[in-house]
């Protein structure tokens, strides 16, 4: 059994996936399993993953269909015999210590899962550089390193919402069938999946040191598709259902108002996501989900700041009115998820332009890098 194995779920990503994988056959861990799951890429993405197998025996290949995200991880998961679970989208990398890190931290606090903070980037087509921006899971620092039970806790659920910045005991995960919806595309699968690790995760912990590079420059990446217009009110659908019918009846009840502030807070980005057509229609859906919410009691207005649950009321109200008050510039820019807009604000704030990194670095340089700390280790 490795100590961590790697899910990579892999559709048409050729210009990202050499990076990807480079950074995971380098890891300091070198017990570890890579599963790549190639879902009926049609672009060289599988030549690209059976050159890299051609030199790594750890590397596990599920050649297969089409079937969407959801699916693709989920044979993946299926595949994966390691003690921990890792999760790399293709058009990321990992810096070279990850898994190492985590692991052993894990192992030695008998985890459940531990994630740690990362950075999001993008590349300027222009001039190559790399703009990378810190993001910390738990915006309060008063969670970091230690052991803290997500399933007695539903406030932290308001950390930033991701599946790939920790690993997973794989036995955990298969105790509760934790999984993802196996819908078409990717169409924000992941969302059900991080609620699920929270809702049952007893012993976790979250590090802010920061492993995970999340691409933010992929045309094809799900946060840029305009067209997919109701595929995050699905996702919330079936983790509302989830989290109502579980085994155990207290979890609705502890966890619906972070639920719906969750919930909130992604309609409001696919609001400003997708094409300005579909905006007035897309409001008029989600005024209704929430009354419907609020009618059944299930809104907890004190977890809202005054300013959001004074646009949520509106919406409720009069979608019309929520539309023409604030309008598709405000959509976009201010009620977004907050690392999307911190993207825009680099983009336009030299403040945030001192912090500016080249991080075109060759691997050969982090692999002398990690050289050094493992003789420094040794002496």
């Amino acid at each position: 059994m490795a100590k961590v194995s790697v899910i990579v779920p892999v559709y048409n990503v050729e210009p990202y996936l050499e990076e990807a994988l480079r950074s995971l056959v380098r890891q300091t861990l070198r017990d570890i399993e890579i599963v790549v799951v190639n879902d009926g890429s049609t672009d060289n993405s599988l030549g690209i993953i059976r050159r890299f197998m051609e030199k790594d025996d750890r590397i596990i290949l599920i050649d297969k269909e089409n079937g969407g995200y959801g699916k693709a991880m989920n044979v993946g998961l299926d595949r994966a015999s390691g003690e921990y679970i890792g999760i790399l989208e293709p058009d990321d990398y990992v810096s070279l210590d990850m898994y190492e890190d985590l692991y052993e931290t894990a192992h030695a606090e008998d985890l459940d899962m531990v994630k740690a903070d990362f950075y999001r980037f993008m590349t300027d087509d222009k001039s190559g550089n790399v703009t990378m921006y810190y993001n910390h899971l738990d915006k309060s620092g008063e969670h970091y390193n230690q052991v803290l039970d997500p399933s007695a806790d539903p406030s932290l659920t308001t950390f930033i919402m991701n599946t790939w910045s920790g690993i997973y005991r794989k036995s955990f995960l298969d105790a509760h069938n934790i999984r993802h919806h196996e819908t078409p595309g990717a169409a924000f699968q992941d969302n059900g999946f991080f609620w699920q690790t929270f809702v049952y995760a007893k012993r976790a912990m979250f590090i802010d040191r920061p492993y995970y590079r999340n691409r933010r420059d992929n045309p094809n990446s799900s946060v840029n598709s305009k067209e997919k217009v109701y595929c995050m009110n699905r996702e919330y659908d079936y983790i509302r259902e989830l989290l109502m019918y579980a085994e155990d009846k207290t979890i609705w009840d502890r966890f619906k108002g972070y639920y719906n502030m969750k919930r909130y807070h992604n309609y409001i980005f696919t609001a400003g996501r997708i094409a300005p057509e579909f905006l007035k229609e897309y409001l008029d859906r989600i005024s209704r989900e929430f009354r419907t919410a609020d009618s059944k009691g299930e809104l907890d207005l004190t977890l809202f700041s005054v300013r959001t649950r004074t646009k949520l009321q509106t919406l409720m109200r009069s979608p019309e009115e929520y539309y023409q008050k604030y309008g598709k510039e405000d959509l976009a820019k201010k009620d977004m998820d907050p690392n999307v807009r911190r993207r825009k604000e680099i983009e336009e704030s030299t403040t945030y332009k001192v912090g500016k990194i080249v991080m075109a670095v060759p691997i050969a340089v982090k692999d002398k890098v990690d050289e050094f700390r493992k003789q420094a280790k040794k002496h």
